[in-house]
């Protein structure tokens, strides 16, 4: 079989899991976030929470309990990390400094899980389970009940209430990522991942020399990194290591994992909102966005558009042997196309216009699927844009889903999508303009160039990947892009959380003679074009300047 056939059946058998388990996930993630009971783990929780379970959120108190608790998880991350030499299971490493701590607390809280360290030298095991992997399930399901949130604020009529935060947070976690995520990681397990409190095992190479292998718990925390599209690997080389991602299968389970919550959830959503036909024009904008994405990767590292490649016959620089071009770019396209930022192979050594659609994806706002959570919540704010934009073409006020797209529902939609262009722009501006923070650059010109553009494009958009070529540990790369995850997840969090507020209390409009189908191909088509052309115009000229320059030279 060819490589590009194996290529085309190993994405052709991931579509196919996907659509069938779009319904049953999708149906089930329904029943978590619409039940009235809760079980008596939920209700123990909440007791020690000190929460009324049964009490319903205005949006500015279900927004405040998020930051608050995104506030103390920060610092509870933080305080772990300085003082993991004191606490058990330490494995012998040393405080971690105050500039990694402070970004890599950020960085897990924000579901962005960028490292700039090495995990297997820098975190001990309590460090990794306590702090990191209980992060990798609560920022996710914290991205799921903001896009639940959203989906109330559409689905009801003159309330004053989106829902409650903390029952949100709890269901997400213990009915849906916990579950899978066990399962998840017996799979790896079967598949060859480890997972053991065991210590560093000293061995010795073929040519005599000694080398230290960390072992640890790493299987149980490789599968929520995927499922909760975190990404933030026990080791270094993250998925690329054969203790995280052993076999081909294994890494077509762990996209699966990565795709799996996002592709379901706009079931979830037309359930909601009573139309499930919403759901399935939401869901195929995102198919034909992420399509699009995952081929055009494929085709070009596997035309190998470069002048090494092309010497060689094949662009394997930086890509493990056992997954080939097909298994590398299709986790690259998955890992952007999401929030995870995981990586099997490494970006910075892709072709230039392979390289360039890593960071387009992450530009497209990562809305297909995207994040677990913000994926939805990000392509449904594409969805009132589009409306609007449409309204705007026949001379009347838009509407989606029977509620109003007036001004103040446009301007949070227009701020939300403005956030994160503004951080990545204004950071890589600062970073370029800076000789000190240049310095931090192994390559010159355009590619140079696409290193910095990534970091901010990564942080920004809570990704976490990185061109591997830029050195950002340093203070000033920590500090700047802990602001850019930081400012990058709240502050569209609090846009999306006011938008719903403002949809809850709207009376429902009939449809008229001149409403816009929503769940019509014309609609999904209009949808994928507004998208993709908001981020050309916004990013256009800064992949110019970076990959389409290198590739074009």
């Amino acid at each position: 079989m060819s490589t590009t056939a194996a290529g085309l059946l190993f994405i052709a058998s991931l579509i196919i899991v996907l659509a069938l388990a779009h319904r049953p996930l999708g149906d089930h993630m329904y029943r978590v976030y619409t039940s009235a009971g809760h079980n008596a783990v939920e209700r123990v929780l909440y007791r020690l929470l000190g929460v009324r379970a049964d009490a319903e959120q205005s949006w500015g108190l279900y927004a405040r309990s998020l930051l608050a608790f995104s506030v103390v998880s920060i610092l509870v991350v933080y305080g772990i990390q300085r003082l993991q030499d004191k606490l058990p299971w330490s494995v012998g490493m040393a405080p971690v400094t105050d500039h990694i701590a402070w970004n890599t607390a950020v960085s897990f809280v924000t579901n962005t899980n960028w490292q700039a360290y090495s995990g297997e030298s820098t975190m001990g095991y309590l460090t990794q389970m306590a702090a990191l992997a209980v992060q990798n399930f609560v920022s996710a399901a914290t991205g799921m009940a903001v896009a639940v949130a959203l989906v109330r604020g559409l689905a009801r009529r003159q309330a004053a209430t989106i829902g409650n935060f903390w029952v949100d947070l709890v269901r997400g976690t213990l009915r849906i990522l916990l579950p899978i995520a066990f399962v998840g990681a017996l799979v790896l397990v079967a598949g060859g991942l480890i997972q053991n409190l065991a210590g560093p095992h000293e061995v010795s190479t073929l040519t005599g020399a000694g080398q230290t292998i960390t072992a640890g718990p790493v299987a149980s925390q490789e599968a929520i990194k995927e499922l909760g599209t975190n990404g933030g690997g026990f080791y270094n080389a993250n998925s690329a290591h054969p203790f995280e991602n052993a076999t081909t299968w294994t890494n077509w389970f762990e996209i699966l994992l990565i795709l799996l919550i996002p592709f379901a959830l706009p079931r979830t959503f037309g359930r909601m909102v009573g139309q499930v036909r919403q759901g399935y024009a939401i869901v195929a904008v995102m198919g034909v966005i992420a399509l699009a994405g995952v081929l055009l990767t494929n085709v070009f590292e596997l035309s190998g558009h470069a002048t090494v490649p092309q010497a060689a016959g094949a662009a394997m620089e930086g890509k493990e042997v056992r997954f080939g071009v097909p298994g590398s770019a299709t986790f690259a396209a998955a890992t952007t196309l999401t929030s995870t930022g995981a990586v099997n192979s490494f970006h910075d050594s892709f072709t230039p216009f392979g390289g360039m659609m890593t960071l387009f994806n992450m530009m497209l706002g990562e809305v297909a699927p995207g994040g677990v959570g913000s994926g939805l919540y990000g392509m449904l704010i594409l969805a009132v844009i589009t409306v609007f934009v449409a309204g705007l073409m026949v001379g009347r006020t838009p509407e989606y889903l029977g509620k109003k797209i007036g001004a103040r529902e446009i301007k949070l939609a227009s701020l939300y999508f403005l956030v994160t262009p503004a951080l990545v722009l204004i950071g890589t501006a600062f970073a370029m303009g800076s000789p000190e923070q240049r310095a931090s650059m192994l390559n010159s010109g355009p590619h140079g160039f696409s290193e910095i553009l990534y970091a901010f494009t990564s942080a920004s958009n809570n990704n976490g990947s990185a061109f591997a070529g830029l050195t950002v540990n340093t203070p000033w790369y920590d500090v700047a892009l802990g602001l850019c995850m930081a400012f990058g997840r709240f502050l569209p969090i609090i846009l999306v959380l006011a938008l719903a507020g403002s949809l809850a209390g709207q009376a429902p409009v009939p449809a008229g003679a001149g409403t816009l189908p929503t769940h019509r191909p014309q609609f999904v088509g209009m949808v994928v074009g507004v998208t993709v052309i908001l981020v050309a115009l916004t990013f256009l000229p800064a992949l110019a300047l970076g990959p389409i320059a290198e590739g074009l030279s």
